[in-house]
């Protein structure tokens, strides 16, 4: 597989949240820190998702927002 984009990360999927369309996929990217990704049901399907899945988590986007308290 090679992408375009240069945020490429490896993780274990810890939870999947199966709605009535989408589902939501909470990977653990390190140690205590997770990332999370609303995909389609059908592509979870396709991909064969399930907790305990070593995935890829890539990240494309022009902008990354920060924030202070």
């Amino acid at each position: 597989m090679k992408l375009s984009a240069r945020n490429v990360l490896k993780g274990t999927i810890k939870t999947i949240e199966i709605g009535a369309v989408n589902v939501e996929v909470a990977v653990e990217v390190a140690p205590g820190l997770e990332m999370t990704s609303i995909i389609t049901k059908k592509s979870c399907e396709n991909l064969g998702l399930e907790a305990g899945k070593e995935i890829y988590v890539v990240v494309k986007a022009s902008n990354v927002m920060i924030g202070t308290e």
